[in-house]
């Protein structure tokens, strides 16, 4: 025992402190993991997103101010603890209500074409979908991908601990109107995407309608739905273009926004 003793760095409450700040680092960054979009996915498996909570959290442990055990048993530490949970769920969140605006133009196209019971799991949330939206959510995440959108959003959360230091007190007034400025925008975001295809798909309903009053024997469900069909698939195969602009705009605003909510988190 005396030998031990005497071993230089042989300090338990060192290490309990240091290994207090790496979990404290990881808490924030792994509830963004866990809420955001392409990292959250259900495909991604949970060992796979603690470790890079982990990982990244091992470069921002250095900028915790020192913190005593004693603090986190309190009530303040716990509020603390549920203070940086909240700051990387709403992060994540808002995120992800931006993406949902793809989901949802994807849904209403679908169902306007007649393609709403052509639905499936979606791998991402586990959710009944419809085909078109898995397709146009996916393609999102392609481009997402392609312009390094992740790590813009890793980066930002990695940023938010010298903005957002740990222990600085948050408002939750911020929180709400941050995820109802998401949804808002998502609706938006979502009209602007559908309606031109919406609109294209409504006049060839209006032509089916007039044609198949002055031609009664022609069954609608024989002759319209085909049509309609047809005129879908090749709306989307030319809206390609259109969709890579939007979801690099949706991308862009979403991350925007992101990074406005932790200033506002920042500022009260």
């Amino acid at each position: 025992t005396s030998q031990v003793m005497q071993m230089p760095g042989v300090d338990l409450q060192l290490v309990m402190t240091l290994f207090l700040q790496y979990f404290l680092a990881s808490l924030r960054i792994g509830a963004f993991l866990l809420s955001a979009p392409l990292f959250g996915a259900r495909w991604l498996p949970l060992q796979v997103r603690i470790i890079m909570a982990l990982c990244m959290a091992a470069a921002v442990v250095g900028q915790l101010p020192p913190v005593d055990i004693n603090l986190l048993t309190s009530s303040v530490g716990m509020a603390m603890i549920f203070i940086e949970i909240a700051i990387g769920l709403t992060a994540g969140l808002t995120l992800t209500i931006w993406f949902s605006a793809m989901l949802l133009a994807g849904e209403k196209i679908a169902t306007s074409a007649g393609l709403g019971f052509a639905a499936q799991v979606d791998p991402t949330t586990g959710a009944n979908t419809p085909v078109v939206s898995q397709i146009l959510y996916l393609f999102l995440l392609v481009v997402f991908i392609s312009v390094d959108g992740h790590l813009i959003a890793i980066a930002t959360m990695m940023e938010s601990y010298r903005i957002l230091p740990f222990g600085t007190p948050v408002s939750l007034d911020v929180m709400i109107a941050a995820g109802i400025g998401a949804a808002g925008s998502m609706f938006l975001s979502a009209a602007i995407i559908m309606l031109p295809i919406s609109m294209l798909l409504l006049l060839i309903n209006v032509a089916i309608g007039v044609i198949s009053r002055s031609a009664p024997t022609l069954n609608l469900f024989s002759f319209g739905f085909p049509i309609t069909l047809i005129a879908v698939f090749i709306l989307l195969y030319v809206s390609v273009g259109s969709f890579g602009t939007s979801s690099d705009d949706l991308i862009d605003s979403g991350l925007l926004f992101m990074q406005t909510l932790i200033g506002d988190l920042a500022h009260g």
